[in-house]
């Protein structure tokens, strides 16, 4: 149901992991000055051979896929309010998680260049996805606790 605030929130959260998958997380420079970028699709080189992919980085993009769909099918379950604060709960877990995960890949791989890094914006946008997850699970408790009080009545 579109007309819920929580939809929007999660939509919002669907729209920012979504746009995860076309923005480096950080550039960084290799000690022979060459470029290169790392994001979802792991450390790629953009100097003349760029496009070359040097660093999978699988965990992450399982990561970020998973979470678009267990939050796309969130938005879908919203005629059970119970299944869909458990759900979001844990999209909310592996927002933190990739957002741990995506730390440690740049730094490791930053040892593995041995030069300098420079984080983007867009490494916080699972944290700004947490966010509104969260906001969502608050609109689904008041839902829920609405549907409760109005049983007690009859």
């Amino acid at each position: 149901m579109i007309q819920r605030i929580q939809t929007l929130y999660l939509i919002v959260a669907d729209l920012l992991m979504a746009l995860l998958f076309f923005v480096p997380f950080s550039e960084m420079v290799g000690k022979d000055g060459s470029l290169y970028s790392f994001g979802l699709s792991g450390l790629v080189s953009e100097g003349p051979a760029g496009g070359k992919i040097d660093e999978g980085a699988w965990l992450l993009f399982i990561l970020a896929c998973l979470i678009l769909g267990t939050n796309s099918l969130i938005i879908f379950l919203f005629k059970n309010r119970v299944l869909q604060m458990r759900l979001s709960t844990i999209v909310v877990f592996l927002l933190l998680g990739l957002t741990l995960f995506s730390y440690i890949s740049i730094y490791r791989s930053n040892d593995i260049l041995g030069g300098g890094y420079s984080l983007k914006i867009y490494l916080a946008f699972p944290l700004i996805a947490a966010i509104f997850v969260y906001l969502a699970i608050r609109g689904m408790v008041k839902d829920e606790r609405l549907v409760k009080s109005i049983d007690r009545i009859r």
